[in-house]
């Protein structure tokens, strides 16, 4: 979207903005839904009055410009051939994911009348850009979104509802269930996925064999295998247990394995969930460190060979084959009482207040076409989220890969409506306090539950 300077300037958003006091109670309204605290929604309210609004910074995909998709999928011509549209980009990716950026080049030069302005956002700071972005008028026409962010976005209406044209391209049954669930909203469509990823166990496999160890496949043997492979200043396991999205998105995964989940906080099972990694760092089979570990933190412990064991994702993948000196291997999570794993990966989506939304939704479709699809996948070692793409031999081949396709299967989506946010913080808060030690498992999670219940009925 070409956005006039303007129009959309600071000044101009500050003075429209503090005559409007609907749009301020709105735009408070949409910070706290998604998990912003009030100060947060404050500081922004003073950013817009003291004219410091700012768009992401630029990180414009080298000018090149491609044909659209019909809603049918398939690249055509746009119906005005001649018309000159700048499609803008809102990513987290950083630029090691040579197939995406291919794929904007390719789309580019295929449709000279089409040119992106791609802007790299991080990934801590894109909802925050996106909010004051729709107050401000200043979002762009597309943005890559993390899968259970699509629906807290949709409700408070950023996102264009483009069922419509999903409905004329008639290829929605083709995604796994998770993932195409977490672009619905009240039955509407609010975006394509684009890929999905979920956690599993990497373990370094020269180490077990010099222990005469086996990767776990149950909780009893992952507490039993990790206190066996602890020593000489080897943890047996690191994961992330940070307070962010990224620790929720680990801890997650043992909450529903325990049979539990966000509706049961307070119960015995879940308890039991949140007891077992207090246990560990007890135990000292998982360093108390992982309470301030990245994803990106845990891996690189795991690589260093100061962890035997690592859950993660198969993101990870370039970097262990760039960095570990080891053979690595990888096997599903254990089992707790059941087999669970958690659903990540990126949805495309479209603003609602675009002017570009069917160039935008061409584009979109275009890119979800099986062999561009494959392609773009394969080269960024991602899982495509669509059941006939990732139902092709290269995922198959590789049996490391292959564990993640298989556990997409058992990996749940955090679909829990648009107050997901808050939820996840109450949450994050409790297994921090347990781990930490200055509460009771039981005590953090009652807690928890007492914020979290209203806000699954919401």
């Amino acid at each position: 979207m070409n956005q006039s300077e303007n129009a959309n300037s600071p000044k101009i958003f500050s003075e429209n903005f503090s005559r409007n006091s609907l749009h301020r109670r709105t735009f408070v309204k949409r910070m706290l839904a998604l998990g912003l605290g009030g100060s947060a929604a404050l500081g922004l309210l003073a950013a817009c009055g003291d004219n410091t609004a700012t768009t992401a910074s630029s990180n414009t995909s080298g000018g090149t410009t491609t044909t659209a998709a019909s809603s049918s999928g398939s690249a055509t011509t746009l119906a005005s051939s001649d018309k000159q549209v700048t499609l803008t980009i809102w990513d987290y990716w950083q630029d090691q994911r040579v197939g995406y950026l291919g794929l904007l080049d390719s789309y580019q030069k295929a449709n000279p009348n089409i040119k992106f302005q791609r802007s790299y956002v991080p990934f801590a700071d894109l909802k925050q850009k996106l909010l004051l972005g729709s107050a401000a008028g200043q979002l762009p026409d597309i943005v890559l979104i993390d899968n259970p962010d699509h629906s807290a976005f949709a409700d408070a209406g950023i996102l264009a509802d483009i069922t419509s044209y999903i409905t004329a391209w008639g290829q929605g049954n083709q995604y796994q269930e998770g993932p195409w669930k977490s672009t619905v909203w009240k039955g509407k469509n609010y975006g394509i996925p684009n890929n999905s990823n979920c956690l599993a166990l990497f373990y370094n496999k020269d180490m077990f064999d010099q222990a005469g160890a086996t990767p776990p496949t149950n909780w009893d043997e992952l507490k039993s295998v990790a206190a066996k492979m602890t020593r000489n200043g080897v943890y047996g396991l690191s994961m992330a247990l940070v307070k962010s999205e990224e620790g929720a998105f680990q801890f997650l995964p043992f909450l529903w394995e325990a049979n539990a989940d966000l509706d049961k906080l307070d119960s015995p099972e879940a308890t039991t969930a949140l007891n077992f990694l207090v246990d560990m760092v007890k135990a000292k089979s998982l360093s108390s460190e992982s309470l301030n570990w990245t994803q990106q933190d845990a891996i690189t412990q795991f690589i260093a060979q100061k962890a035997a064991m690592c859950i993660n994702g198969p993101w990870q993948f370039p970097g262990l084959q760039k960095d570990a000196k080891f053979n690595w291997q990888v096997v599903p999570l254990p089992k707790g009482a059941q087999q669970a794993s958690i659903l990540g990966g990126e949805n495309w989506a479209v603003t609602a207040s675009s002017k570009n939304i069917k160039e935008a939704v061409d584009f979109i479709l275009w890119t979800q076409q099986p062999d561009r699809l494959e392609s773009v996948m394969e080269k960024d070692q991602n899982i495509p989220s669509r059941k006939d793409v990732a139902a092709n031999d290269f995922w198959k081949k590789d049996p490391k890969l292959a564990v993640f396709v298989t556990s997409l299967a058992t990996a749940k989506p955090r679909a829990y409506g648009p107050n997901y946010p808050k939820i996840s913080d109450a949450v994050q808060q409790a297994f921090q306090a347990a781990i930490s030690g200055q509460k009771s498992a039981a005590d953090a999670l009652k807690q928890a539950a007492a914020t979290v219940k209203p806000l699954l009925s919401a």
